[in-house]
Formats: structure tokens, C-alpha cells, sequence
């Protein structure tokens, strides 16, 4: 029988990204869009939306491991500025973007969210991105 107390990924999550790692506290994902690096920390603490709603210690692993996240796209992306933020207008489930942004990308310095078509990752993109970020995450 599944525990009503277990962590679930949110349907749309799980539609959208890919699975990069497990962390301790979160489970990193990819967007599935690689019009902009954009990877998504999700909490795996069952039934929290907002920041406040974490523990004090999982609000901490939290910011640690977004920090961990923001060094490996900064290492590997150079960007102009990482756009970081926790939405959920459509998705409760507590998710913490960060999104890579170039003076020259599609909608610079628009926000990302809800712009144009999603373009998806071919199988060769998807394979080398994820292999990049993980290599970066083990160097920090």
C-alpha cells in the first residue's frame, strides 16, 4: 500500500523535466526545453508549497543545495545572469527554478515562463547536457 505521507513528483514535473540527480534534500531536474539551461530543484518533503512551509534544517540543505546548483550552471554556462525563483501558479508543489540567461537569448531580458513554443532536447542534447551537469556537480 503507498504511504499517503510519501514524496510524489507533481504529474507536470514529471512531464516537463528529467531527473539529473537525487541530492539530499531535492531531486534535480532538467527542463525539458533547451532554448535556456533551466534546472529545477524539487524538495522531496510531501505536501509543502512554499519556502517558509520547510523545516529551519530543510530550509538550509535548501539554500546549500541551490548555491550547489547556481556554481555548476555559472561554471558551465558563464551566463549573463541566473534567474532564480520559486513559483507556483500552476504547479503548488515547492519547486525552485534556475534558469541560465544570455543578454542574447530569445526573450532577453523578458521572463522565461509561459513564452514561446518549448522546443524539447534530441536524445544526443538530452545525453550530453545531463552528463555535463552531473560532471560539474561532482567537481564542486
Amino acid at each position: 500500500m503507498d504511504d499517503p505521507h510519501a514524496f510524489a513528483l507533481d504529474a507536470r514535473l514529471e512531464q516537463d523535466t528529467v531527473l539529473v540527480a537525487d541530492w539530499h534534500l531535492c531531486q534535480v531536474r532538467l527542463m525539458n526545453d533547451q532554448r535556456y539551461p533551466w534546472v529545477i530543484l524539487v524538495p522531496k518533503v510531501p505536501g509543502v508549497a512554499e519556502i517558509h512551509e520547510l523545516a529551519d534544517e530543510q530550509q538550509h540543505l535548501l539554500m546549500g543545495e541551490s548555491i550547489r546548483l547556481s556554481k555548476a550552471l555559472d561554471q558551465l554556462y558563464s551566463p549573463h545572469k541566473l534567474n532564480i525563483a520559486a513559483l507556483g501558479n500552476i504547479v503548488r508543489q515547492l519547486h525552485v527554478h534556475h534558469v541560465v540567461r544570455f543578454e542574447d537569448d530569445a526573450v532577453f531580458p523578458s521572463p522565461v515562463w509561459g513564452v514561446g513554443t518549448v522546443q524539447p532536447y534530441g536524445s544526443d542534447e538530452l545525453r550530453q547536457t545531463v552528463s555535463a551537469l552531473t560532471i560539474a556537480f561532482d567537481l564542486l
